[in-house]
């Protein structure tokens, strides 16, 4: 128990070090690139920092543990709206482009929809999960497709690629040093992620909680860490176009690649409360990150009212899956 504690406080030590370095590094591709800032959030940081939910997730349904994979992703997906974005929206209040509410939250909440009905049938089978997974190539691809195309002379140029320009432009970070730090960073919040999880899954285990249980709490926050620590350095900056960009991908990831993925390595069942307790939350949870983000006219934000019922209803469903842990 004592190796479990040391290797739990080691990981969110090393997660929040190398999270700081790592939007630092993503923020200074996205110049470098052309690429806009919600882009970056998206495939980059979103999918980056959700490499660790998918390494544990292929690890557990290799070994058998498909509930916990199940777990990860639906935890994991619901603690990136509670935790992440709602604590993010309380320190600074989150800009949500119509864009965003026109395309990307759509197709999250779409992909929800899509992962519920896998679900129904009380099994993810293997046809299941290749329909999740062709289903995130297309969007990948479609997002790559329209987030990469360069401004035509004479339009506007993005405001927050213009401060995120500036910044790393006083930093006076280089294209090698900022692909450095993007890939370093990623390697060092897996490395992290893995050592954090390990000794929260061995003090859970201890616990007598089943995989499912397992899986939306201590794992899904474990590996929700990264984009915790890196939604908090980012929120440091004011850039939470690129906090909202990677809760979006995150989720999208979990959604589609993790149970995807999860569900072709090993086919299994869906536990009723999933279907009747954790499902439901996540649904719920999504539609209010879309209601919240629309505004009469302009820009959206998710304000600190806003954030503070993100989080709150993220720690009220916490704590009933500690209550009933046991059970």
């Amino acid at each position: 128990m004592t190796a479990a504690i040391l290797a739990t406080l080691l990981g969110l030590v090393a997660l929040g070090w190398s999270a700081d370095r790592f939007v630092s590094g993503a923020s200074a591709v996205a110049t470098h690139l052309g690429m806009a800032p919600l882009l970056v959030g998206m495939v980059v940081v979103g999918f980056g920092t959700s490499a660790p939910e998918l390494v544990v997730s292929a690890f557990a349904s290799a070994d058998g543990n498909p509930e916990i994979a199940l777990g990860n992703a639906l935890g994991s997906n619901i603690a990136n709206i509670g935790l992440i974005l709602g604590t993010t929206a309380i320190l600074v209040p989150v800009v949500v482009h119509r864009g965003v509410l026109s395309r990307e939250l759509p197709i999250l909440v779409g992909a929800t929809v899509l992962l519920a009905a896998v679900m129904l049938d009380g099994r993810i089978s293997r046809i299941d999960a290749a329909v999740l997974v062709a289903a995130l190539g297309a969007q990948l691809l479609w997002s790559i497709r329209a987030g990469t195309r360069r401004r035509a002379p004479g339009e506007p140029e993005d405001e927050l690629a213009i401060e995120v320009e500036e910044r790393e432009r006083a930093a006076g970070m280089s294209r090698r040093a900022a692909w450095a730090w993007t890939v370093g960073g990623i390697v060092l919040l897996v490395a992290a992620s893995r050592v954090l999880v390990w000794g929260a899954v061995q003090i859970a285990d201890r616990l007598g909680w089943s995989d499912l249980v397992i899986g939306l709490t201590v794992v899904a926050i474990g590996t929700s860490a990264p984009e915790l620590a890196a939604a908090i350095a980012a929120a440091r900056r004011r850039a939470t176009e690129l906090v909202l960009g990677n809760v979006i991908g995150s989720n999208l990831f979990n959604t589609l690649a993790v149970v995807g993925l999860a569900g072709l390595i090993a086919p299994s069942a869906v536990e009723p409360q999933a279907l009747s307790r954790d499902l439901p939350v996540l649904l719920a949870m999504t539609l209010a990150m879309l209601v919240m983000g629309f505004r009469p006219g302009g820009h959206g934000r998710i304000n600190r009212y806003e954030g503070g019922a993100l989080l709150a209803a993220w720690i009220a469903y916490t704590a009933l899956l500690l209550a009933t842990a046991g059970g």
